[in-house]
């Protein structure tokens, strides 16, 4: 099954058998870019049936059926860990999302707080970079990423029993380490400007909420994205 060597997210059931017709993008990618033809392997996911192999049964650059012949591999959920972030230039902002999958998220939330850069997002363009992402890193589920919603909102609506982590920059330089229990959580990364102190307060006085120091220095928030998501992994992920 190694010869299977491009995988595909598709937004369709996928079982034994099961013929499922790619996109028009998708095709043109596979026969006129990879010049794939008919019996060619190629790997499929839809984010809940796990991972299977499928065979090319129609190939034209304007269409393209595959049909699936076995589950390479099952449906592996990451951990029940969420990332709020305030988003910021439209680059980096991708980069978050891309490597919140790679890393192992289960939901991507963007906020706006006050000081936020972005008063606006692209949600099915942050999506799509998701599903890029998966398809890259070999992961069997894509995450939500929801549309932008105001701080004030998220905390206001908070799940009882989902531990955050907020990464507040006024803690730079004290002990980095992840505090809490394994269970259901969420990393909070705040803007460029940082957090207003209303915000800082109201996080502060939050149960389940613990301040996360990310070592001496400030972080750029895509590096802070990054850094918070591999210390929760190792701690309480599926890293250990």
């Amino acid at each position: 099954m190694s010869d299977a060597k491009i995988r595909l997210y598709v937004d369709q059931p996928l079982g034994p058998g099961q013929a499922v017709r790619l996109s028009v993008d998708q095709a043109h990618y596979l026969v006129g870019v990879m010049r794939l033809a008919v019996g060619a392997p190629v790997l499929l996911f839809n984010g809940s049936d796990g991972e299977w192999r499928a065979a090319l049964a129609e190939a034209g650059k304007r269409g393209a059926v595959a049909v699936c012949e076995a589950l390479t591999r099952p449906l592996v959920l990451p951990p029940d860990l969420w990332l709020a972030f305030a988003p910021i230039k439209k680059a980096r902002t991708d980069f978050i999302v891309e490597k919140a999958v790679e890393l192992g998220v289960r939901r991507i939330l963007p906020v706006q707080t006050r000081h936020t850069n972005s008063e606006r997002i692209r949600q099915d363009r942050l999506q799509a970079h998701a599903v890029e992402a998966a398809e890259q890193c070999g992961a069997t589920y894509v995450p939500e990423v929801t549309e932008l919603q105001p701080l004030d909102r998220l905390l206001a609506t908070w799940p009882d029993g989902r531990q955050l982590y907020w990464c507040d920059e006024a803690a730079a330089g004290q002990p980095t380490a992840i505090g809490g229990q394994p269970g259901p959580a969420a990393i909070l990364i705040g803007p460029e400007g940082g957090f207003a102190e209303t915000e800082a307060k109201r996080l502060r006085g939050m149960p389940g909420v613990h301040a996360l120091s990310l070592g001496p220095r400030i972080l750029r928030a895509d590096t802070a994205a990054v850094a918070a998501i591999t210390l929760w992994q190792a701690a309480h992920g599926d890293w250990r």
